[in-house]
């Protein structure tokens, strides 16, 4: 397991070394969307507003307010990255974005995906929405606010953001996953032992 800090805009040759477990942080820009940005861009074809090739998207719902002529992020925590399993290899190749932070793992497309295209997967520890908020510097803009708050596209421009543990890497390496498979085969030696089927 190691350390990296990462700045966007991100190259596919920034994240080749990455593995799952290691430790990220990153500076540069943070774009927030789920579910409904997703939908947009990929079942409903609308492109993205603004660029987002070599950027990280966090799947997050934050909460904003307005402050001093501008937004200011009260709390902003991670959104379980599985509810965006059935169209996030398509919103990776419709928006060139390399790093994804959320919740949770991701399933075997996103994986697929991430060896294809050279991005990865990270997440951010739930229960710290808080905590992510004080590592966000400023808001630098926002769009598709029709579709409420916590499910517009908000730029973040954000400084050591993490810890983000790599959960699928370049290769495609699925760190859930495997410990999902890691945790069945010590079940089933455990039960056997105990002489149990």
């Amino acid at each position: 397991m190691t350390e990296k800090r990462l700045t966007t805009p991100l190259t596919a040759g920034d994240l080749t070394e990455l593995r799952i477990g290691d430790i990220v942080y990153l500076s540069g820009s943070l774009v927030t969307g789920r579910d409904d940005v997703h939908q947009r861009v990929v079942r409903g074809g609308t492109p993205p507003p603004v660029g987002l090739e070599g950027r990280a998207v966090f799947h997050a719902g934050p909460i904003i307010r307005r402050q001093n002529g501008g937004y200011e992020v009260v709390s902003i925590g991670p959104t379980t990255s599985m509810r965006m399993e059935s169209c996030e290899a398509e919103f990776l190749e419709a928006a060139g974005v390399r790093l994804i932070v959320g919740k949770g793992g991701m399933g075997d497309k996103t994986a697929a995906a991430c060896r294809r295209l050279g991005a990865v997967h990270t997440v951010f520890p739930g229960g710290c929405a808080v905590l992510a908020a004080g590592l966000v510097e400023a808001v630098e803009g926002v769009h598709w606010l029709d579709l409420g708050m916590p499910e517009a596209l908000w730029m973040l421009r954000v400084r050591d953001f993490g810890p983000l543990i790599v959960s699928i890497d370049p290769a495609g390496n699925n760190l859930f996953e495997n410990n999902k498979k890691l945790f069945r085969e010590r079940k089933a030696a455990a039960l056997e032992a105990w002489g149990i089927r």
